[in-house]
């Protein structure tokens, strides 16, 4: 069975808000320490991602 695209962008938006939440509770004195950046870089392109896969499913469903 094929899943929806919406269905992805659900997942890649819950990824995103726990790579979020992890680089909230890596940075400890600085945000600017190695670890806080990349999952603050990982978080925003699974933010963009999942905003990629909901206009997608938007353009599927105009479509049909």
């Amino acid at each position: 069975m094929r899943r929806s695209p919406l269905f992805f962008g659900f997942i890649y938006s819950f990824i995103g808000i726990v790579f979020t939440y992890l680089a909230i509770q890596s940075a400890q004195e600085t945000i600017w320490n190695f670890p806080t950046l990349i999952l603050s870089f990982v978080a925003t392109l699974d933010f963009g991602v999942a905003i990629r896969m909901f206009i997608f499913h938007n353009k599927l469903k105009n479509i049909k």
